[in-house]
Protein backbone atom coordinates (compact mmCIF):
# COMPACT_ATOMS: atom_id res chain seq x y z
CA UNK A 1 0.00 0.00 0.00
CA UNK A 2 1.75 3.12 -0.96
CA UNK A 3 1.00 6.01 1.21
CA UNK A 4 0.37 9.50 0.57
CA UNK A 5 3.24 11.90 1.72
CA UNK A 6 1.69 14.05 4.71
CA UNK A 7 2.94 17.91 5.22
CA UNK A 8 2.22 19.84 8.34
CA UNK A 9 -1.23 20.64 8.35
CA UNK A 10 -0.88 24.19 10.24
CA UNK A 11 -3.01 27.41 10.28
CA UNK A 12 -6.37 27.17 8.33
CA UNK A 13 -7.14 26.49 4.91
CA UNK A 14 -9.68 28.58 2.72
CA UNK A 15 -13.49 27.69 2.92
CA UNK A 16 -13.31 26.38 -0.79
CA UNK A 17 -10.18 24.46 -1.22
CA UNK A 18 -10.22 20.41 -0.25
CA UNK A 19 -9.47 18.17 2.64
CA UNK A 20 -9.02 14.82 3.43
CA UNK A 21 -11.56 12.30 3.85
CA UNK A 22 -8.99 9.27 4.34
CA UNK A 23 -6.89 9.27 0.74
CA UNK A 24 -9.81 11.15 -0.74
CA UNK A 25 -9.91 14.85 -1.36
CA UNK A 26 -13.78 16.23 -0.63
CA UNK A 27 -14.54 19.82 -0.13
CA UNK A 28 -14.04 21.03 3.35
CA UNK A 29 -17.45 21.69 4.13
CA UNK A 30 -18.68 18.57 2.80
CA UNK A 31 -16.02 16.30 5.58
CA UNK A 32 -18.14 17.09 8.63
CA UNK A 33 -21.46 15.67 7.22
CA UNK A 34 -19.16 12.71 5.40
CA UNK A 35 -17.45 11.86 8.93
CA UNK A 36 -20.84 11.60 10.46
CA UNK A 37 -22.29 9.39 8.40
CA UNK A 38 -19.52 7.02 9.25
CA UNK A 39 -20.07 7.19 12.98
CA UNK A 40 -24.10 6.47 12.40
CA UNK A 41 -23.06 3.55 10.74
CA UNK A 42 -20.71 2.35 13.15
CA UNK A 43 -22.13 3.64 16.25
CA UNK A 44 -24.06 0.33 17.19
CA UNK A 45 -21.14 -2.15 16.78
CA UNK A 46 -18.53 0.54 17.76
CA UNK A 47 -17.25 -1.09 21.15
CA UNK A 48 -17.24 -4.40 19.74
CA UNK A 49 -15.24 -3.44 16.84
CA UNK A 50 -12.61 -0.90 18.90
CA UNK A 51 -11.53 -4.54 20.72
CA UNK A 52 -11.41 -6.35 17.62
CA UNK A 53 -9.45 -3.74 15.58
CA UNK A 54 -7.01 -2.74 18.58
CA UNK A 55 -7.29 -6.49 19.39
CA UNK A 56 -8.49 -5.15 22.73
CA UNK A 57 -5.04 -3.29 23.45
CA UNK A 58 -7.22 0.06 23.27
CA UNK A 59 -8.61 -0.32 26.86
CA UNK A 60 -4.79 -0.27 28.00
CA UNK A 61 -4.13 2.49 26.01
CA UNK A 62 -7.27 4.32 27.37
CA UNK A 63 -6.29 3.50 31.12
CA UNK A 64 -2.79 5.03 30.35
CA UNK A 65 -4.74 8.41 29.13
CA UNK A 66 -7.02 8.81 31.75
CA UNK A 67 -3.88 8.26 34.32
CA UNK A 68 -2.59 11.31 32.19
CA UNK A 69 -5.47 13.49 32.69
CA UNK A 70 -5.50 13.15 36.67
CA UNK A 71 -8.84 14.85 36.81
CA UNK A 72 -9.44 15.30 40.47
CA UNK A 73 -12.66 15.74 42.51
CA UNK A 74 -12.84 19.46 42.19
CA UNK A 75 -12.12 19.15 38.56
CA UNK A 76 -14.86 19.68 35.81
CA UNK A 77 -13.14 17.13 32.42
CA UNK A 78 -14.81 17.98 28.83
CA UNK A 79 -14.68 15.59 27.03
CA UNK A 80 -14.35 15.66 23.00
CA UNK A 81 -15.46 13.17 20.58
CA UNK A 82 -16.44 11.66 23.82
CA UNK A 83 -18.46 8.80 21.55
CA UNK A 84 -20.06 6.13 23.27
CA UNK A 85 -18.04 7.35 26.69
CA UNK A 86 -15.06 4.97 27.71
CA UNK A 87 -12.86 8.23 28.93
CA UNK A 88 -15.41 9.80 30.69
CA UNK A 89 -16.13 6.47 32.88
CA UNK A 90 -13.04 5.85 33.42
CA UNK A 91 -12.32 9.30 34.69
CA UNK A 92 -15.53 9.09 36.78
CA UNK A 93 -14.52 6.01 38.73
CA UNK A 94 -10.64 7.62 38.85
CA UNK A 95 -12.42 10.58 41.01
CA UNK A 96 -13.00 13.11 38.66
CA UNK A 97 -15.73 15.71 40.18
CA UNK A 98 -17.68 15.84 36.45
CA UNK A 99 -17.33 15.24 33.26
CA UNK A 100 -19.08 17.21 30.24
CA UNK A 101 -19.54 14.73 27.38
CA UNK A 102 -19.36 15.77 23.58
CA UNK A 103 -19.80 14.48 20.52
CA UNK A 104 -20.72 15.81 17.07
CA UNK A 105 -22.79 12.84 16.80
CA UNK A 106 -26.16 12.04 17.99
CA UNK A 107 -25.67 8.66 17.32
CA UNK A 108 -22.55 7.66 19.31
CA UNK A 109 -23.82 9.63 22.11
CA UNK A 110 -27.00 7.88 22.22
CA UNK A 111 -24.66 5.05 23.28
CA UNK A 112 -23.26 6.17 25.89
CA UNK A 113 -25.82 7.29 27.64
CA UNK A 114 -27.00 4.22 27.06
CA UNK A 115 -24.08 3.12 28.78
CA UNK A 116 -24.24 5.46 31.43
CA UNK A 117 -27.43 4.49 32.90
CA UNK A 118 -26.20 0.68 32.89
CA UNK A 119 -23.49 1.25 34.86
CA UNK A 120 -25.40 3.62 37.40
CA UNK A 121 -22.73 6.44 36.29
CA UNK A 122 -25.27 9.23 35.23
CA UNK A 123 -24.56 11.43 38.36
CA UNK A 124 -21.47 13.92 37.56
CA UNK A 125 -22.12 13.30 33.79
CA UNK A 126 -23.81 15.53 31.20
CA UNK A 127 -24.32 15.17 27.47
CA UNK A 128 -23.92 17.78 24.71
CA UNK A 129 -23.84 17.33 21.15
CA UNK A 130 -21.70 19.96 19.52
CA UNK A 131 -19.28 20.41 17.10
CA UNK A 132 -15.91 20.54 18.69
CA UNK A 133 -14.40 23.12 16.72
CA UNK A 134 -16.60 25.31 18.01
CA UNK A 135 -17.71 25.01 21.40
CA UNK A 136 -20.87 26.42 23.39
CA UNK A 137 -18.94 26.61 26.52
CA UNK A 138 -17.47 29.99 28.36
CA UNK A 139 -13.97 30.85 27.94
CA UNK A 140 -11.98 29.75 31.13
CA UNK A 141 -14.61 26.95 32.03
CA UNK A 142 -12.75 23.54 32.90
CA UNK A 143 -9.77 22.25 34.76
CA UNK A 144 -9.40 19.69 31.71
CA UNK A 145 -10.06 19.06 28.17
CA UNK A 146 -9.51 15.47 26.43
CA UNK A 147 -10.01 13.93 23.27
CA UNK A 148 -9.36 9.91 22.23
CA UNK A 149 -9.24 9.15 19.04
CA UNK A 150 -11.50 12.19 17.40
CA UNK A 151 -9.08 14.77 16.31
CA UNK A 152 -8.07 13.03 12.73
CA UNK A 153 -11.87 12.78 12.19
CA UNK A 154 -12.26 16.86 12.35
CA UNK A 155 -12.16 19.19 9.24
CA UNK A 156 -10.08 21.75 11.30
CA UNK A 157 -7.58 20.33 14.03
CA UNK A 158 -6.05 23.65 14.97
CA UNK A 159 -9.24 25.01 15.78
CA UNK A 160 -10.18 22.14 17.72
CA UNK A 161 -6.90 22.61 19.93
CA UNK A 162 -7.64 26.39 19.95
CA UNK A 163 -11.29 25.81 21.26
CA UNK A 164 -9.46 23.62 23.90
CA UNK A 165 -7.12 26.03 25.37
CA UNK A 166 -9.94 28.87 25.13
CA UNK A 167 -12.02 26.73 27.97
CA UNK A 168 -9.31 25.86 29.62
CA UNK A 169 -8.56 27.91 33.22
CA UNK A 170 -4.98 28.89 33.41
CA UNK A 171 -3.26 25.75 34.96
CA UNK A 172 -5.85 23.84 33.09
CA UNK A 173 -4.51 20.98 30.74
CA UNK A 174 -5.44 19.95 27.37
CA UNK A 175 -4.61 16.44 26.06
CA UNK A 176 -5.20 13.94 23.01
CA UNK A 177 -4.79 10.51 22.25
CA UNK A 178 -4.60 9.62 18.91
CA UNK A 179 -3.44 7.24 16.07
CA UNK A 180 0.17 8.35 15.37
CA UNK A 181 3.17 7.46 13.38
CA UNK A 182 4.70 3.82 13.83
CA UNK A 183 8.71 4.45 14.92
CA UNK A 184 9.23 0.55 14.19
CA UNK A 185 9.62 0.66 10.47
CA UNK A 186 9.93 -3.20 10.44
CA UNK A 187 6.50 -3.27 11.18
CA UNK A 188 5.02 -1.46 8.72
CA UNK A 189 4.27 -3.60 6.16
CA UNK A 190 2.27 -5.99 9.30
CA UNK A 191 0.44 -2.64 10.33
CA UNK A 192 -0.34 -2.00 6.46
CA UNK A 193 -2.00 -5.37 5.84
CA UNK A 194 -3.78 -5.22 8.89
CA UNK A 195 -5.37 -1.51 8.50
CA UNK A 196 -6.26 -2.08 4.89
CA UNK A 197 -6.77 -6.13 4.64
CA UNK A 198 -8.30 -7.30 7.70
CA UNK A 199 -10.05 -4.14 9.19
CA UNK A 200 -12.35 -3.64 6.43
CA UNK A 201 -12.88 -7.44 6.03
CA UNK A 202 -13.47 -7.71 9.69
CA UNK A 203 -15.88 -4.21 9.50
CA UNK A 204 -18.20 -6.11 6.68
CA UNK A 205 -18.01 -9.34 8.91
CA UNK A 206 -19.00 -7.64 12.10
CA UNK A 207 -20.59 -4.67 11.31
CA UNK A 208 -21.99 -5.03 7.16
CA UNK A 209 -19.97 -1.79 6.52
CA UNK A 210 -16.17 -2.27 5.25
CA UNK A 211 -16.07 1.40 3.87
CA UNK A 212 -16.31 3.22 6.81
CA UNK A 213 -13.74 0.80 8.49
CA UNK A 214 -11.62 1.27 5.47
CA UNK A 215 -11.82 5.13 5.98
CA UNK A 216 -11.13 4.76 9.34
CA UNK A 217 -7.69 3.00 8.28
CA UNK A 218 -6.91 5.58 6.33
CA UNK A 219 -7.91 8.35 8.10
CA UNK A 220 -5.36 7.40 10.90
CA UNK A 221 -2.49 7.57 7.85
CA UNK A 222 -3.32 11.41 7.13
CA UNK A 223 -3.18 12.32 10.94
CA UNK A 224 0.08 14.61 11.55
CA UNK A 225 2.74 12.89 12.64
CA UNK A 226 4.02 13.16 16.61
CA UNK A 227 5.85 16.71 16.14
CA UNK A 228 3.72 18.12 14.02
CA UNK A 229 0.95 17.51 16.41
CA UNK A 230 3.09 19.29 19.22
CA UNK A 231 3.73 21.95 17.00
CA UNK A 232 0.09 22.38 16.35
CA UNK A 233 -0.29 22.66 20.21
CA UNK A 234 2.21 25.42 19.89
CA UNK A 235 0.50 27.44 17.77
CA UNK A 236 -2.58 27.18 18.98
CA UNK A 237 -1.20 28.52 22.47
CA UNK A 238 -0.49 25.82 24.44
CA UNK A 239 2.86 25.72 26.41
CA UNK A 240 5.24 22.59 27.94
CA UNK A 241 3.81 20.33 25.09
CA UNK A 242 5.07 16.82 25.83
CA UNK A 243 3.98 13.70 24.05
CA UNK A 244 4.39 9.76 24.70
CA UNK A 245 4.21 7.17 22.06
CA UNK A 246 2.78 3.87 23.27
CA UNK A 247 2.96 0.96 21.57
CA UNK A 248 5.82 1.73 19.33
CA UNK A 249 4.45 5.02 18.11
CA UNK A 250 0.78 3.25 16.76
CA UNK A 251 -0.75 5.78 19.66
CA UNK A 252 0.76 8.80 21.12
CA UNK A 253 -0.63 10.79 24.21
CA UNK A 254 -0.38 14.25 23.21
CA UNK A 255 -0.25 17.48 26.38
CA UNK A 256 -0.10 20.91 26.48
CA UNK A 257 -0.92 23.87 29.08
CA UNK A 258 -2.76 27.06 29.50
CA UNK A 259 -0.40 28.73 31.84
Amino acid sequence: MTRPVRAPIFGAMPQNDTIDFGFTPVPRDQKAGMVRQVFDSVAPKYDVMNDLMSLGIHRIWKRIFVNAIGAGPRDTLLDLAAGTGDIAFLAKERGAGSVILTDINHSMLNVGQGRALSRGLASGLSFVCCDAEKLPFPDRSVERVSMAFGLRNCTDKLAVLREGRRVLRPGGKMLVLEFSRLQVAALDPLYDAWSFKALPAIGQRVAKDSESYRYLAESIRMMPDQEQLAGMFREAGLENVSYRNLSGGIVAIHSGWRL
